[in-house]
């Protein structure tokens, strides 16, 4: 069963400009190890003030975790990208604050649709 994730960061105002530039592109072996992971459907929001939303879907967050956290792409990735965020503990991608899910429309559809 899939995974829908979401999750927040928070970059420094000052350095906004710089880490969307890093985003445009990604570096193509970087991306190759996010496929790789199994992470699918994954984007990055701007909501202003430096707060980055993002999401994914995945089969199994735990293995995809696990899966770039063994990466050396990953790991020089995020060792490029740690100066641009704030209280963070570790390397973004592993220690990104989730949050979950409230609503999806095509899960609730579906369990509508069923129970009908």
């Amino acid at each position: 069963m899939s995974q829908r994730i979401c999750f927040t960061l928070r970059v420094k105002p000052e350095l906004m400009d710089e880490y969307i530039a890093r985003h445009s592109p990604v570096w193509p072996d970087m991306l190759e190890e996010i496929a790789a992971s199994g992470r699918r459907d994954y984007s990055i929001f701007h909501l202003g003030d430096g707060l980055l939303v993002g999401t994914y879907t995945t089969d199994d967050d735990a293995a995809a975790q696990a899966y770039l956290a063994g990466s050396a792409v990953a790991a020089r990735w995020e060792e490029s990208m740690a100066t641009f965020f704030l209280d963070l503990d570790g390397r973004p991608d592993q220690a990104a604050q989730t949050h979950p899910e409230v609503f999806h429309l095509e899960t609730q559809l579906d369990n509508s649709r069923k129970a009908r």
